[in-house]
């Protein structure tokens, strides 16, 4: 059965000198101040589109991987995922970068980019995304 979640964001002015604050409905976690300066330069302790979308890559590939692993007979003991998304002004979102470093037991370096590979085609977020290039930088975590 389809779930639905939900952000609504109110904006006051102009796109360069006006503000907005995007509530997450779904969740209740809260409302986040956004504005154009926060998306094109610094965010001065204000989100971005771009930082929303690499919280939900970021957590949708986690989940994916997770998954993949599991159903190899190799749960992670844990992964750490980073997505970083570029946005340049007047062009649009560019590129994302997945990072992901595991800890997975039992589990050679070869099925680990294997697998890994796989999460990033099938996580539903990548797919969406899919217009934009994005790279991803697998490797076991360095426990030293």
């Amino acid at each position: 059965m389809p779930t639905t979640r939900s952000a609504t964001t109110v904006w006051n002015g102009t796109l360069f000198e006006g503000a907005g604050k995007v509530t997450l409905e779904s969740s209740g976690l809260g409302t986040y101040d956004v504005s154009w300066p926060s998306r094109a330069e610094q965010s001065g302790g204000k989100t971005s589109p771009e930082e929303l979308i690499a919280a939900a890559h970021s957590s949708c590939y986690s989940m994916a991987f997770s998954n993949g692993l599991a159903e190899n007979g190799t749960p992670a003991e844990s992964l750490t995922v980073s997505a970083e998304v570029e946005f340049t002004p007047g062009t649009g979102i560019t590129g994302i970068a997945l990072t992901v470093r595991g800890v997975v037991p039992g589990l050679d370096e070869a099925t680990f980019l294997e697998l890994a590979q796989a999460a990033k085609e099938g996580c539903p977020v990548s797919q969406a995304l899919a217009a934009v290039p994005i790279t991803l930088d697998a490797a076991f975590a360095d426990l030293s």
